[in-house]
């Protein structure tokens, strides 16, 4: 019991470290409506019952010279409805052995795109005016940008469950948005919404480095961070909505399979997080939910529930799921687990084989890495 005990509090170190880094993060991004000369690719698979709204806001975006949707083989009535919206339908063509659909879309688009700086969206993103802009703009200061949404869920047991899913990704790498630089292998971003310059990208074929990668927006960032690019991941909160899912069963399947960055850690980086969620997270909660909490679980509960009032910046609505979220950590550990030791690779109706990156080329900087100073 003892060792237990000295294992949660090695584990807390840790988290408390990577939280405390929270006190330093810069603004959230503002609106930016007197930029010109933005390409904005969108892939879309089957987007057709969630384009319109992503299309509407970007279609508003003054930054938004051109809209490209990159129609990856869909089914339904996507290239149609994006053509009539008034975007440029570029098609995907058929998938080459060895890529992942939505890195082979994103590496069409941009090539496709006629503007010097691109910023790519998700079909289920939901961006105000301005947004285009702000990410254009911080490409003053980094080389590739991605952006932090605000969540929108459906009912208070998706927004609990997601929230507690949430948790597991900010104990385990700290607050998305802060100043301090990770090393290449622990940076995180978010594939939703990110911004870059075309010229810069093409050069580095960024897309087809990471082509096998189910967890793509994260093997982006961690190469080019790896070969000296500036990458930051920033707020944006206030211009950027996402409704990514359609009830909690969809958050459990769709969202806990990428939770563990299966191909883009190493199995001891793995295993670290593990415990780290299970020691911090899941065991207080479990041991609450049994009414036996001791007081060393109560104190590692205290600064979960603080964050939740963190929290709220992040989701459209806040309410009682998210208060009630850190209830939920032992589900959330129990996925995270399941996620780690059988990996999905199966992704809008296609399976993929396994990724070709090993863990030293993930973790490892290339020894000709200099940082970039454009």
């Amino acid at each position: 019991m003892k060792a237990l005990t000295l294992a949660q509090a090695a584990a807390a170190a840790a988290v408390a470290a990577r939280l405390a880094r929270g006190r330093h993060r810069p603004p959230p991004l503002r609106p930016v409506t007197d930029t010109r000369g933005v390409s904005v690719v969108i892939p879309a698979r089957d987007e057709e019952a969630r384009l319109a709204p992503c299309l509407q806001g970007v279609l508003a975006d003054p930054a938004a010279a051109e809209v490209i949707v990159v129609d990856d083989s869909s089914t339904d009535g996507t290239a149609q409805l994006a053509a009539r919206l008034g975007a440029r339908v570029v098609p995907a063509g058929p998938l080459p052995p060895g890529w992942v659909g939505k890195q082979w879309a994103l590496r069409q688009g941009v090539s496709a795109a006629a503007h010097p700086v691109v910023v790519t969206l998700d079909a289920d993103t939901r961006p105000a005016p301005g947004l285009v802009g702000a990410m254009a703009a911080a490409l003053s200061d980094h080389d590739l940008v991605t952006a932090a949404p605000r969540f929108d869920c459906g009912s208070p047991a998706e927004q609990a469950l997601h929230a507690s899913m949430l948790a597991t990704l900010v104990y385990r790498f700290g607050p998305s948005s802060t100043r301090t630089v990770p090393p290449p292998h622990r940076t995180i971003a978010n594939g939703q919404c990110t911004a870059f310059r075309r010229d810069r990208m093409l050069a580095a074929d960024g897309f087809a480095a990471v082509k096998a990668s189910m967890t793509d927006d994260v093997a982006l960032a961690r190469h080019l961070a790896a070969t000296g690019w500036r990458v930051a991941f920033l707020d944006a909160s206030d211009l950027l909505a996402v409704d990514m899912h359609d009830s909690v069963t969809e958050v459990w399947r769709e969202w806990g399979r990428s939770l563990p960055l299966a191909d883009v850690t190493s199995p001891g980086w793995q295993t670290a997080d593990l415990a780290v969620v299970w020691l911090t997270m899941g065991l207080p909660s479990l041991r609450l939910l049994l009414g036996r909490p001791t007081p060393f679980d109560l104190a590692l509960l205290v600064p979960r529930w603080l964050l939740t009032a963190a929290f709220r910046r992040s989701y459209a609505s806040p309410g009682p799921g998210l208060a009630l979220s850190p209830l939920l950590d032992v589900a959330s550990a129990v996925r995270l687990t399941q996620a780690t030791v059988r990996p999905a690779r199966t992704w809008r109706g296609r399976t993929y084989p396994g990724s070709g990156l090993s863990p030293a080329r993930r973790e490892r900087p290339a020894r000709s890495a200099t940082r970039s100073g454009t």
